[in-house]
């Protein structure tokens, strides 16, 4: 790992996020990045499913990406022999044809205005595989299977993990790679129509976010644990009862060697083909965190130059989240906060949740969204670049 260099100017950089489709057919894009003066621009290279808004672009006003896909040529040799093969993104198009490279053509204007370009890669969340290879899939206690989540506990799951982020930089001029989904994903989902949100509490959605496919309940026995004993207590405790202690550590220990070989893996492949790339890492400092930024594990800051926790929320445990992921990865990486300028962040709260976060020891931040925020967000994208009050230490 090489540490990323602090500011020399002392100042927090800014790392702004953005689509293919938000750079492709509008000119003014790279102009706004600019003067907005941000440190890069977080591309996405491999992402799942959605449906943006693209409230600036002259030619379209939403994007229907209708699966997760990776935004590169899907080259037939580099997948030869996967059971896992990512989707083409035939949907970014210019001139009304599909481009076979969103991605390079996307990093390369910005990086020919002279703007740095992060590779934004979302690993682990495809509800297309997951669908199609269930039994790859993270499945609860009660033996249902999360299609959005792939379990990093397969080997077929890490070689899909490792070829996605290896081809989404070969040959761009990205200086960073941002690994987000590297790691558990869990019960919570932002589903089509979603009915779930408020049934559980904080504690029955941890236990329904352990996964119990049959790669990890081996891997519990080996352990030490009755597979089927440890189910069956998770389905109890779903409904009250205790889980034991112990059992949870375990549990947790072999969730955390699974992120860690995943991680290890995706960062060997990447180094491959990019060997001077920097490392960022979504995490959050609860190590039982699951998602998109699921938990950080006890090695993982040793083994990037940054790692960025979500505290999109403008509140005092968003703050604290910053403060505990500082303290966690001091003197390893630099501590960044992901924020979003999106509703219902709002003009009351948004440059003083900026001000606490550095203060309590956050040194990079991560901006959310130069595509989605519409005419009535600018000037919150900008001030998340007010950089000149901001300073580190």
């Amino acid at each position: 790992m090489t540490q990323t260099e602090p500011d020399p100017t002392g100042t927090v950089p800014v790392v702004g996020y953005a689509y293919p489709w938000d750079v492709i057919g509008d000119p003014t894009f790279v102009d706004r990045a600019r003067a907005l003066g941000v440190s890069k621009v977080a591309l996405a290279a491999a992402y799942h499913t959605t449906r943006a808004a693209t409230p600036l672009h002259p030619e379209h006003r939403i994007v229907e990406a209708r699966s997760a896909a990776l935004y590169r040529p899907v080259r037939i040799e580099a997948w030869n022999g996967a059971r896992l093969v990512p989707a083409a993104a035939d949907w970014v198009r210019e001139n009304g044809a599909a481009l076979a490279d969103p991605f390079g053509e996307a990093a390369g204007i910005i990086s020919g205005a002279g703007i740095e370009v992060a590779a934004w890669i979302v690993l682990t969340h495809s509800s297309r595989l997951g669908q199609d290879h269930p039994k790859l899939a993270v499945r609860n206690c009660f033996d249902e299977p999360y299609p959005y989540a792939l379990c990093a506990r397969h080997d077929d799951v890490r070689r899909y993990a490792e070829t996605l982020a290896a081809e989404a930089v070969r040959g761009t001029p990205a200086s960073t790679v941002i690994l987000e989904a590297c790691g558990q994903l869990g019960f919570a989902h932002g589903g089509h129509h979603e009915k779930t949100d408020g049934a559980y509490d904080a504690a029955t959605q941890q236990l329904l976010s352990i996964c119990c496919c049959d790669g990890c309940r081996a891997d519990w026995a080996a352990r030490g644990l009755d597979a089927e004993a440890t189910v069956a207590a998770l389905r109890a405790a779903t409904g009250g009862d205790e889980m034991p202690t112990a059992t949870l550590a375990t549990i947790l220990a072999s969730r955390h060697d699974a992120a860690d070989q995943l991680r290890h893996g995706v960062i060997a492949a990447v180094r491959e083909v990019s060997p001077d790339v920097d490392i960022a890492l979504h995490a959050q400092p609860d190590p039982w965190a699951t998602g998109a930024n699921p938990g950080l594990t006890p090695t993982a800051p040793d083994d990037v130059d940054v790692v960025i926790a979500a505290c999109w929320p403008t509140t005092e445990a968003s703050v604290e989240t910053g403060r505990r992921l500082a303290d966690t990865v001091a003197g390893r990486a630099v501590a960044a906060a992901y924020v979003t300028v999106l509703p219902p962040t709002g003009d009351d709260a948004f440059a003083a949740h900026l001000d606490s976060l550095v203060g309590a020891g956050i040194g990079e931040l991560h901006l959310y969204h130069l595509g989605l925020a519409g005419p009535d967000r600018q000037h919150l994208l900008a001030e998340a670049t007010r950089t000149p009050q901001r300073r580190v230490g």
